[in-house]
């Protein structure tokens, strides 16, 4: 018996030395990862690049005149490319990379220790490649996100390098501060300073896009002609068709954000789904108020309203709390991009700051009142008791818009003074489609 054991170690030890390969896929089969969870996730990251085209693209590319929608999607589509290369190269590194609780490092540049290496089989890497490149999608649509509040007036070139640096000097940190391990505000972190609820990313994408794309507003100024002739959006269908893509793309955004098939994807899922509904009902029934008459307009962006209000508290709320975030961000939003747009002047051109800023931020307060211990199994927030977690909530807002604030004013001063920021007046009249990208969106024959 004795013999036949030390037969058996003699062979398992040759066959690891002379056959590596096959001792590898021994030890990747015992170690692969769940199948229904890679699926999910795969599937996850597909619909949240779907978000940024043809979703965001068709919602913002409606919302312009048609001499610039081509330029508008252009933006989308390049960011697609720009920003995955990005954070291949060093973005997903300075972002999740280290033990630092304010920056990552350089540990994963190249994708090091993520993608298949001499070091790392492909069983090993799969986990690590998945949540990578789920994370890379959010990397490419939060600064298109800020693209709606200059459109139609900036050079095609310094967009580029803005967002380009905006993603690795501002994203990046503040993906860190929330999401990284041992990040200063991450809710997971039992070290944390002010550990805050984002589920998917109210503060990481829509507060930090919002706030930075009112300061892109404010310092690129009005369009020609602003509050002076109309500017219709030339294409609600396109706008009604981004924001249904939007809407399906939002459950890859937050119930993959459980990382996991599992009982908290589907309650964020059902979460989200709610809130996108109340919000519809919400905006159009401001408007019908105000006007006597909803809007397609007003539906498709109530709708994403709500969808932005319920992305930081989908993993700690209940679906039918969601309700009462979707109904409260339509018609918080809608007065933000009506009453106070008007009252202040500035031209966030789509609205970027109106719904993402301010939907962003409410859904941030909000999970620090209504999270639920149901939910959570653990954390809770004002509403069971634990009024301290709105101070939470708080420091985190305020750190990504300080950080979003600075960050973005520096860095279009220096553009301003290296590149300039607006096209010419002449190109801005003649469209940017045309004077940026040499095409035209619409060809009457």
């Amino acid at each position: 018996m004795k013999l036949r054991n030390w037969m058996g170690a003699a062979t398992l030890l040759m066959l690891t030395v002379c056959c590596p390969q096959l001792a590898l896929a021994q030890e990747s089969e015992a170690v692969a990862p769940d199948t229904g969870t890679v699926a999910w996730m795969l599937t996850s990251s597909a619909l949240v690049l779907m978000m940024t085209a043809p979703g965001l693209a068709l919602f913002y590319g409606g919302l312009v005149r048609k001499k610039n929608v081509l330029s508008v999607m252009m933006q989308c589509v390049f960011l697609m490319g720009m920003m995955t290369v990005l954070w291949a190269l060093v973005g997903y590194s300075l972002a999740f990379g280290g033990t630092s609780p304010w920056i990552g490092n350089f540990d994963h540049v190249l994708m090091r220790g993520i993608t298949p290496s001499e070091t790392v089989s492909l069983t090993e890497s799969t986990e690590k490649m998945i949540f990578a490149v789920f994370q890379g999608m959010f990397f490419i649509i939060t600064p298109a996100l800020i693209c709606g509040a200059f459109a139609e007036r900036m050079k095609f070139s310094t967009m580029c390098v803005f967002l380009a640096l905006w993603g690795l000097l501002v994203y990046c940190p503040i993906a860190h501060w929330v999401w990284a391990e041992t990040g200063w505000l991450c809710e997971w972190n039992k070290d944390a300073l002010f550990p805050a609820f984002d589920f998917a990313g109210g503060t990481v994408v829509h507060i930090s896009s919002g706030a930075s794309a009112l300061v892109c507003s404010i310092l690129l100024g009005r369009r020609l002609g602003f509050g002076q002739e109309p500017m219709p959006p030339h294409n609600l269908t396109y706008t009604c068709i981004g924001a249904g893509l939007l809407w399906v793309g939002w459950f890859g955004f937050n119930a993959g954000s459980a990382l996991d098939a599992t009982p908290l994807a589907v309650n964020a899922f059902v979460a989200t789904h709610f809130a996108a509904a109340a919000g519809v009902l919400s905006w159009s029934a401001a408007e019908w108020v105000a006007h006597r008459r909803p809007s397609i307009l007003g539906a498709c962006s109530g709708a994403v309203a709500g969808l932005v209000c319920i992305t930081p508290a989908a993993g700690a709320v209940t679906p039918m709390q969601g309700i009462i975030l979707g109904l409260a961000a339509g018609y918080v939003c809608y007065l933000a991009c009506t009453k106070l747009k008007n009252s202040l002047g500035y031209d966030d051109s789509l609205d970027a700051f109106g719904v993402h800023g301010v939907g962003g931020t409410l859904g941030a307060i909000l999970v620090g009142v209504f999270a639920t211990k149901s939910v959570t199994g653990e954390r809770v927030g004002a509403l069971e008791g634990n009024a301290f977690q709105l101070v939470n909530q708080v420091v985190g807002i305020g750190a990504a818009v300080v950080l979003s604030v600075i960050g973005t004013f520096i860095l279009l001063k220096i553009l301003d003074a290296t590149m300039g920021l607006r096209v010419t007046q002449d190109q801005e009249l003649q469209g940017l489609d045309v004077t940026q990208h040499g095409e035209e969106g619409y060809i009457f024959l």
